[in-house]
């Protein structure tokens, strides 16, 4: 594994380079860091893949952006720069959440430069920019974060709403997670930003995204954030789109989207369907 850097528009992002073979590239969630896609797993490296995982601006160690600029336009331009810098121009794309509309957008603007995607627990519509109560959440995390540091932000979770099984495992990961960023004022200026962004105007354009495509979503009572009828949109919508989802009942087992191993082989499995496909160069 090597490290590397990557300028762009003011900002310095930092990343892994690792394996060898077909490219993927895997795009962490909004406060999370490049660790937090496949937790660690290393299975997508042992099935002849290169895996490429970097920090979104102003989260891990890469650098904050210098005028606060977290939307999407600058995150697909983000994603353009780390392509161009090690020499990818083709790849399958991982992304959870706030990574996988990054992937999205990309893919509406360059859908040449991308094989496959993996959209885990997406949660963006359209609509939901004008619902003052989505935005107030997203908002009530940043302001946790700048008032009380990362216990602010536990506490500005609601813990309490998770089913009782998951409420600790959830309350680690947190504190993990935020352990990983050299600068915690920026992402708290990402949790204001990015949920006012679009990676793309309306839910049709999802329509136009053919490549082989895996949606991981999971249920409401383990991650409200991302409602499950929102990854059901998107399969519905993506002609090649396949939904995993976890079963329904008691939380005896964390979500798929928890679980690097289990996203590891839907990845692999995906980037060997577009690796085999003679249409899908890489």
């Amino acid at each position: 594994m090597s490290e590397i850097v990557v300028q762009t528009d003011g900002v310095a992002l930092s990343g892994d380079d690792s394996g060898e073979g077909s490219a993927v590239v895997l795009l962490h969630g909004l406060t999370a860091t490049r660790r937090y896609v496949t937790m660690g797993s290393r299975t997508l490296e042992r099935a002849g893949h290169r895996v490429i995982a970097y920090d979104a601006r102003g989260h891990g160690r890469s650098t904050a952006a210098p005028d606060r600029a977290y939307g999407y336009e600058r995150l697909s331009c983000d994603l353009r720069a780390v392509l161009d810098s090690t020499g990818v121009e083709r790849a399958v794309l991982a992304g959870v959440s706030m990574g996988a509309h990054t992937a999205v957008r990309f893919a509406l603007e360059s859908p040449e430069r991308v094989a496959a995607l993996v959209l885990i627990t997406p949660a963006y519509e359209p609509s939901s920019l004008g619902v003052e109560s989505y935005l107030a959440r997203w908002d009530e995390l940043a302001r946790g974060l700048r008032e009380e540091g990362v216990d602010g932000f536990v506490r500005a979770n609601h813990l309490d709403t998770l089913p009782e099984a998951w409420r600790e495992t959830v309350d680690v990961a947190l504190r993990q997670r935020m352990s990983g960023h050299e600068h915690l004022d920026a992402v708290a200026d990402a949790l204001q930003a990015v949920p006012r962004s679009r990676p793309f105007e309306d839910m049709a354009e999802l329509t136009t995204i053919s490549v082989p495509t895996v949606i991981v979503a999971s249920r409401d009572e383990a991650d409200p954030l991302h409602p499950l009828a929102v990854g059901e949109r998107y399969a519905q919508l993506m002609p090649n789109a396949d939904l995993v989802v976890e079963e329904a009942g008691p939380p005896t087992h964390s979500p798929i989207a928890w679980q690097g191993g289990q996203l590891s082989r839907l990845i692999a499995e995906i980037a060997s369907t577009a690796v085999g496909n003679p249409d899908q160069p890489l």
